[in-house]
């Protein structure tokens, strides 16, 4: 009886230590700390503005924002259009010389959230967010919650799961922040609501020194140039496949493309095979977009490529093979051979004023 008597006891402290850990996490500081990458334009991005719209919009407040950006590329722009939206209380730019690495970062973010105390930090699914959210989560001891389409309340959310056949609505339970990533055709419709003016810093002397981590080196990149819009921020992206069956005949979807004033995308196919580079490819391991009007040529519809853009506005299909996966979920499709239509569609075009470049 004795032992049982101890054992309970020790059950009874534990049940109100976890009791007291409980109550600790849920009297942390309400507060929203985003994440947010200078692209070099000195504007928000696609992922930047779903970032800010899902803090501003869903998340509690107030709002607190690090700015990651180059030194000289446009960070104190970024920094001045985030501290004018409602809601901002403090932004902090980060700048580096090199290119932004995840490891660094995700120690200066560790840094910045045992200070301010956030109860989330967001940022969006972009390259940069999928690789600094799991290192931040770690230094954190929580698991993160990846890809966002829907905030039910501030511990449950939606996410896709089985390349977007499913949707999971998951609830953090987590005594430490959420740290969240969300998808930028989630939360980029929506409007920024802009009537604030926050105090703006720069980073302090502490998170400096994080930023000379050796764990990583940065080495370069390599960019392709385009007057075009980008991917995953364009109105109307044009897609090619495996059908076009070289890089030359890819030149078709680029008249196309700047016919309509859009971007060109690939599926993984036609990035495997060495069409196209793949930055362009759309789908699962791609890029997810969600245009006003997207046109997909020579493309099956594999089920990895309609989890990059079924959530388009329009989807026109045109394809040979009339039982190709890509016509179920087409608003518009048209049955034939590619070399024979686009040309036809381009000389349409033109007629109604869309000139070639």
């Amino acid at each position: 009886m004795f032992g049982i008597v101890r054992h309970l006891n020790r059950r009874n402290h534990a049940s109100a230590s976890n009791a007291r850990s409980l109550t600790d996490a849920w009297t942390r500081a309400l507060g929203t700390l985003c994440v947010v990458e200078g692209s070099g334009a000195g504007e928000l991005d696609a992922a930047a503005k779903a970032t800010m719209v899902c803090a501003q919009k869903h998340l509690p407040k107030p709002i607190w924002a690090v700015v990651a950006s180059r030194s000289g590329a446009g960070g104190e722009d970024l920094a001045k259009s985030v501290a004018g939206l409602e809601g901002v209380e403090k932004v902090v730019v980060a700048e580096t010389e090199g290119g932004f690495l995840a490891e660094p970062l995700s120690a200066v973010l560790h840094s910045l959230v045992g200070k301010q105390d956030p109860s989330h930090v967001v940022t969006g699914s972009s390259t940069f967010g999928k690789n600094l959210a799991p290192r931040l989560a770690a230094l954190l001891d929580c698991a993160p919650v990846t890809d966002v389409t829907e905030v039910v309340d501030e511990k449950t959310f939606v996410r896709p799961i089985y390349a977007g056949n499913a949707l999971s609505t998951v609830k953090f339970v987590g005594s430490g922040p959420v740290v969240m990533t969300v998808r930028a055709t989630a939360f980029g419709s929506e409007k920024l609501e802009s009537s604030g003016e926050a105090e703006i810093e720069q980073l302090g002397e502490e998170e400096k020194a994080l930023m000379g981590s050796n764990l990583s080196e940065w080495v370069g990149e390599e960019k392709t140039e385009s007057e075009r819009p980008l991917l995953d921020a364009a109105r109307v992206v044009i897609s090619g496949g495996r059908a076009l069956k070289s890089e030359e005949n890819f030149k078709m979807l680029e008249e196309l493309a700047d016919q309509l004033g859009g971007a060109v995308g690939a599926s993984r196919a036609a990035v495997d095979a060495g069409m196209c580079p793949n930055d362009m490819q759309v789908g699962q391991t791609g890029k997810v977009v969600a245009p006003e009007l997207y046109v997909a040529i020579g493309i099956s519809g594999a089920v990895q490529h309609l989890a990059g853009m079924k959530d388009s506005k329009t989807i026109v299909a045109i394809n040979k093979d009339a039982e190709a996966p890509i016509f179920k979920i087409a608003d518009y499709g048209l049955v034939g051979d590619l070399f024979t239509v686009l040309p036809e569609l381009s000389a349409k075009l033109e007629a109604l004023g869309y000139e070639k470049k």
